[in-house]
């Protein structure tokens, strides 16, 4: 003769309790220190401009800080907040800089602008642009590191306030 099947206090067959996988058990924890360590790597994650550390006034540079693989006709490129002006010196050289506005006025109307090989200041943006070519102090980035330095300052109170930015890139 057949034992009728145990039931438990609700009429239900009784659970039996196995024992836990360490195999299984090993794999979960692991998974999940994973995903925590990824959640936080994004979380500090220095990304797009934080890691520059820029000044307050100045908004964008190219080239990056400290970048790599730059070639040698790259541009410097420097975005100042609006009602600022400066100059750049690169590589102990300071250079011209031509105000694009004058540059305008002085122009024919209908004839082309032609831009001197120097750097060049929009005062609509508060941009200095700097792009080696035959003619200008730096015809060209010659390899290695190359040091870049903006001296800017507010227009209305003149380069008697100026202050100092720099920052380096390495051309390959």
């Amino acid at each position: 003769m057949r034992k009728a099947a145990q039931t438990s206090e609700n009429g239900g067959v009784p659970q039996r309790l196995r024992r836990p996988d360490t195999g299984l058990m090993v794999a979960s924890l692991i998974i999940a220190v994973c995903l925590v360590a990824m959640f936080l790597a994004v979380d500090l994650a220095i990304t797009g401009g934080e890691g520059d550390a820029l000044p307050e006034t100045i908004e964008q540079i190219s080239p990056v800080r400290n970048a790599s693989q730059v070639p040698a006709q790259t541009e410097v490129f420097v975005d100042l907040q609006p009602g600022h002006t400066g100059v750049l010196v690169i590589d102990g050289l300071e250079l011209e800089t031509v105000n694009l506005d004058e540059e305008r006025r002085s122009a024919t109307p209908g004839q082309q602008i032609e831009l001197p090989p120097t750097t060049i200041y929009e005062a609509g943006n508060a941009t200095l642009t700097f792009r080696p070519t035959d003619g200008s102090s730096i015809e060209t980035f010659s390899q290695g590191e190359h040091l870049v330095k903006v001296i800017y300052w507010k227009v209305l109170e003149g380069r008697d306030s100026a202050r100092t930015f720099s920052w380096t890139f390495e051309v390959f």
